[in-house]
């Protein structure tokens, strides 16, 4: 996932993952190394934070992230 330290959303995702069971999450914090959102907006095209990886799968933000939770579909993505 990458973050900042004081994203409201970053910190949404991180409780959200974890009440699904997820124990580590990688974080990749853009604001301690600015090189890193740049490489972060090549993968992905987008400059906010939380950007989300599962598993290697491009996910999105929070918003997508609360959506697939939503959707009852977080669960299997996790699960792969």
């Amino acid at each position: 996932m990458y973050c900042t330290a004081v994203c409201p959303y970053c910190i949404r995702a991180e409780q959200l993952l974890q009440c699904k069971g997820v124990k580590e999450i990688e974080k990749i914090r853009v604001d301690l190394q600015p090189e890193l959102r740049v490489a972060m907006m090549e993968k992905t095209g987008r400059r906010t934070v939380p950007q989300i990886y599962i598993g290697g799968e491009y996910v999105g933000g929070y918003d997508e992230l609360a959506a697939l939770d939503h959707a009852g579909k977080l669960n299997a993505l996790l699960a792969k």
